[in-house]
């Protein structure tokens, strides 16, 4: 993608040990002495890769990004069975940001999630607001029961065939019930031949529903048995659990993020997370600028995102 900065490596990394067994990756790209950038990754649990150091000019931005309990190089890893997820829930995560923070020395920085990063940052931002310069968020969710229906059950009938093998992959007697919650249990089962049949069908739907936008392709990362085991555990945990927030609290106090610059980038294909939770949260937060994307889905894989990303954090570099 054109618009996006230079691939660049760190400079700086480290195993933060934040208690409860876990030692959290983090990295730092860019200029040291830069104006200090947090990068939260989607999922839960895809970890935080290359191409957000992208989304910044490395001459301006310290972009510090870091792969959330369970997931990526932390440790323990959510892929193996044993790895309890009892200390992986979103007010661990939120301390674990602050204790990077404090770590690294940082005053306040800015934000920068997508998809489930949203979600994580809002919760981050509501209750630190003093630690957070700006935010730039993209694929807006708030990780509602609503939401976690609409995405297991409502976009069936988007996708009615796909839906349903999703939907027969668990037992009969779950079907009418919580899905994440159903794939939860499977995921937990003693036979390994249950908890790879529950990933695979997991991932393979998590593939279906955020295929709208035109160019869709495939995510390859789903054909590691071991991402997929990962990253289904870390999702139906989180889901199930309706990220472990009041339900409705990000909305409701939302205004807490006055006086934060804002940014909300949103594709109008995005059909597993409608853009009315983008809408409805800028009715809110005065100070953010929605952009809806008239043509692209979820995630930043189309260059019109991707522009309005980069062009946000250029607006809010030093």
């Amino acid at each position: 993608m054109s618009d996006l900065y230079p691939p660049i490596e760190p400079y700086e990394h480290g195993m933060l040990d934040v208690g409860d067994g876990d030692l959290v990756y983090w990295e730092a790209c860019g200029d040291p002495g830069g104006k200090p950038a947090l990068v939260l990754h989607g999922g839960p649990g895809s970890g935080s890769g290359p191409f957000w150091r992208r989304l910044f000019d490395p001459e301006a931005y310290r972009i510090v990004a870091f792969d959330q309990r369970g997931c990526g190089r932390s440790t323990p890893d959510a892929a193996d069975p044993q790895t309890s997820l009892a200390a992986n829930t979103t007010d661990h995560l939120i301390a674990d940001i602050e204790r990077l923070r404090a770590h690294l020395g940082i005053d306040r920085w800015l934000v920068i999630g997508g998809s489930w990063g949203v979600t994580l940052a809002l919760a981050y931002a509501e209750r630190h607001p003093a630690s957070v310069s700006e935010l730039v968020l993209f694929s807006v969710t708030n990780t509602t029961r609503r939401e976690v229906e609409w995405v297991t059950r409502d976009m069936g009938r988007v996708f009615p065939e796909e839906w349903a093998r999703f939907r027969d992959a668990v037992p009969e007697t779950d079907r009418d019930g919580d899905l994440a919650a159903a794939y939860a249990r499977m995921l937990a089962d003693p036979d390994p031949a249950v908890r790879e049949k529950a990933a695979l069908e997991w991932c393979r739907w998590e593939d279906v529903h955020v295929s709208t936008a035109p160019g869709h392709r495939p995510d390859p990362r789903y054909e590691d048995p071991r991402f997929r085991m990962r990253f289904a555990r870390l999702v139906t945990h989180y889901w199930a659990n309706a990220a472990f927030v009041e339900d409705g609290a990000l909305l409701r106090d939302a205004a807490k993020l006055n006086g934060i610059p804002g940014v909300l980038i949103h594709g109008r294909m995005d059909i597993s997370s409608p853009a009315d939770v983008a809408w409805n949260l800028a009715q809110v937060w005065q100070d953010a600028e929605l952009v809806l994307i008239s043509d692209e889905g979820h995630g930043a894989s189309g260059d019109a995102t991707v522009e309005a990303i980069r062009r946000a954090t250029d607006r809010f570099r030093p």
